[in-house]
């Protein structure tokens, strides 16, 4: 993936400004980094369910002078929470998550983060994908922002059952061969419609993140500029969406909906371009549906991430080092199996894609498939994660409520495009 040149973002640069200058001389109050037989707390800001806290306690015991105090809340929450205090520069926690969607809009508080080079990790660099640990750095590569945590590789989620009934193979390696290419792809969701009569895929969103969640450059570039031109990839994205709506096998059922959840539950569609988090959910919510969904690669084309964190060290912290020391024993390859294993964190570090426990973990859900090799081979398919900026939640939502009345409406396609221009143009100036 081409490097960022530039990140310059407002609202939090510009409300960080304020009071900078209080904040100058930090570095002069921080301990070395040893505190010896002193014992110390650490404040650690997590968001969703993650177990940190059963890996925090194994720490303590390993390390009896280190206490990590744990705070879990929503994500909105959590991130909105760590902004309030990185700007007031005062009450950030020592250690904090960061989901990466909403990462580039903390990169621009580059003096409010600890550089986890300075305190060691490019002694385990080579243990994470590359993508995954280079959307870490800052623009220069000479910063690193966060270690990696999870990730959130796409595949294709797929019903036996309608993939029987459409006349198409259902072993994953004979499903991953035969849709190959968006094209295959298209076809493949005909032959569901015309032989079920059931819709291919979920939502006019899942078709529209297709191409999306591929994008080198989304919504914005890394110099705060619209990047909607006619020739950007989320144009490609966009007609994309409304090309397979056309041929009528795009559902309309919303993600997370109870109307969605039934449907996978009941088999009300056949596909799902879904990141590895999501068996999780289907695991514990569709009891109707097991042994009849299965897993296998997505066309080179889509392969994206969707989802995952970094843990990063705010400056204010008295013991930068002892906080890095946790996170990188936290997020090690041994303990990211241990998140996989019980919170279906999905690993960033590839050692963990040869350990047996994980190559051979057997999904039950899925008729017996051992999924995670799967979503390891995507992982890797992947060549990085797009820039996305302060604003692209807004203007991801004015996209969608395009796609949708295009869908729900049948109103003009272009015309609908055109107005959410406008829109996302309006954000903007906000």
């Amino acid at each position: 993936m081409k490097r960022m040149k530039k990140l310059v973002v407002l609202g939090l640069a510009s409300l960080l400004a304020l009071t900078l200058a209080a904040c100058s001389d930090k570095d002069a109050e921080k301990s070395s980094g040893t505190s010896g037989d002193k014992e110390i707390t650490l404040d650690f800001w997590t968001f969703g369910a993650t177990g940190y806290e059963e890996l925090a306690k194994e720490y303590e015991k390993e390390n009896p002078n280190v206490k990590i105090k744990v705070k879990s809340s929503e994500t909105a929450d959590h991130h909105d929470a760590l902004f309030t205090s990185l700007s007031a520069g005062s009450g950030a926690p020592d250690i904090a998550m960061l989901e990466i969607d909403q990462f580039d809009r903390f990169k621009v508080a580059q003096d409010r983060f600890e550089n986890l080079y300075d305190l060691g990790a490019n002694d385990v660099k080579d243990q994470y994908l590359d993508w995954k640990w280079k959307s870490g750095e800052n623009v220069d590569g000479d910063f690193l922002f966060g270690l990696p945590t999870d990730i959130g590789p796409k595949a294709l989620y797929y019903r036996i059952d309608l993939f029987e009934q459409a006349g198409l193979p259902t072993d994953p390696d004979e499903v991953a061969s035969l849709i190959s290419t968006p094209e295959a792809f298209e076809e493949a969701g005909i032959k569901v419609k015309e032989e079920t009569g059931m819709p291919f895929v979920d939502s006019i969103e899942m078709a529209f993140r297709a191409y999306l969640d591929a994008a080198e450059t989304a919504y914005l570039t890394p110099d705060n500029e619209l990047n909607l031109g006619e020739d950007s990839e989320v144009k490609k994205a966009y007609d994309y969406a409304v090309h397979l709506n056309e041929l009528g096998i795009v559902g309309k059922y919303e993600m997370w909906s109870p109307e969605w959840a039934n449907a996978v539950n009941k088999g009300e569609f056949a596909a799902e371009l879904g990141a590895g988090w999501l068996k999780g959910w289907m695991e514990g919510n569709a009891p109707e549906a097991v042994g009849k969904w299965r897993v296998a690669t997505l066309p080179t084309d889509f392969a994206a991430n969707w989802g995952g964190s970094y843990i990063a060290v705010p400056s204010e912290t008295e013991y930068a080092q002892e906080a890095y020391d946790f996170i990188e024993w936290l997020v090690s390859p041994e303990n990211q199996l241990k998140s996989f294993q019980s919170h279906g964190l999905f690993p960033s570090a590839q050692s963990v894609y040869d350990m047996d426990e994980f190559k051979t973990n057997e999904d039950e859900f899925f008729g017996g498939q051992a999924t995670a090799p799967v979503f390891a081979e995507a992982a890797q398919d992947i060549a990085g994660i797009g820039y996305k900026g302060e604003k692209y939640f807004p203007i991801h939502n004015e996209i969608l409520n395009a796609l949708k009345n295009v869908q729900n409406n049948g109103s003009d396609p272009e015309e609908e495009w055109e107005a959410a221009i406008k829109r996302a143009e309006d954000l903007m100036k906000r």
